[in-house]
């Protein structure tokens, strides 16, 4: 039985949020955390938090059962862009550039690996 959790509006770069979702992806639990703990990129600690949410989920869906019994995996991570907050810099001339400020939403399922 699967389990997921998601993490909605974290404000970092939908781009920058992939490239640690694809490293942990298709993973046993217990390695994307240790990956995820020691990770220098800024975007692993609520990562591992998220990760962490998942494998409790699963954990209460299966009563009697802990997670580093079974052969938990990272069945599914993908990242969609959030709402983008838009603001102005001043510019030469008059002028304004405009700011981009993205965010992402996060998903991820845990699963029993299937022999």
């Amino acid at each position: 039985m699967e389990a997921l959790a998601k993490l909605n509006n974290y404000p970092t770069g939908p781009r920058k949020m992939r490239l640690l979702a694809d490293v942990i992806r298709g993973m046993e639990v217990e390695k994307a955390m240790a990956i995820l703990e020691f990770h220098p990129q800024h975007n692993a600690t609520p990562l591992a938090k998220l990760l962490k949410s998942a494998i409790n989920n699963w954990e209460q869906k299966n009563e009697g059962s802990s997670a580093a019994d079974s052969n938990l995996i990272v069945k599914t991570v993908f990242v969609d862009g959030g709402r983008v907050l838009k603001r102005m810099k001043p510019a030469p001339q008059g002028r304004g550039y405009r700011i981009r400020k993205r965010s992402n939403h996060v998903t991820i399922i845990v699963d029993t690996k299937t022999k």
